[in-house]
């Protein structure tokens, strides 16, 4: 009854499959600009998703009293945790303006190749924009700096 082989050897099969992977991967495709953006997305979200446990320590040395408050505030100013929370802020206005891009696209607007490119050099812009504001106009920036 039947044949000893697994069922993916049988004689359906390609006698010689080609030597190629089974689906695209990364290193198949050159890259564009509107897929370094997807990937720069993708990436940010996730190392917001990181930086939020520094949030959650940060909430929570704030509630546990003035003492761990001050150590936490040490912690967060030294040079490494501002470079850590410097590009944090940057993430957060990349993806943020990234998402408006995606909800725009969710709507059915700017599908087409040429509105595609310029939305993402628009989304780009704008997330530079805000960062620098943020680092002039807030105390964001101060403390990031080092000024406070």
């Amino acid at each position: 009854m039947g044949s000893q082989d697994p069922f993916w050897q049988n004689s359906l099969a390609m006698q010689n499959p080609a030597e190629r992977p089974l689906s695209p991967h990364l290193s198949v495709y050159r890259p564009m600009y509107t897929m370094v953006l997807s990937i720069l997305h993708r990436s940010s979200g996730l190392y917001l998703s990181v930086c939020g446990f520094l949030f959650v320590g940060w909430l929570f040395a704030a509630a546990l009293g003035p003492e761990a408050y001050a150590c936490a505030t040490a912690f967060f100013s030294s040079l490494a945790l501002r470079i850590v929370l410097a590009l944090a802020l940057a993430a957060f206005w990349y993806h943020f303006f990234a998402g408006v891009r995606h909800l725009a696209w969710d709507a059915g607007y700017g599908f087409e190749k040429r509105t595609a490119r310029l939305s993402g050099r628009l989304m780009v812009a704008c997330a530079a924009a805000a960062f620098a504001a943020t680092l002039v106009f807030t105390p964001a920036g101060r403390f990031l700096a080092g000024l406070s």
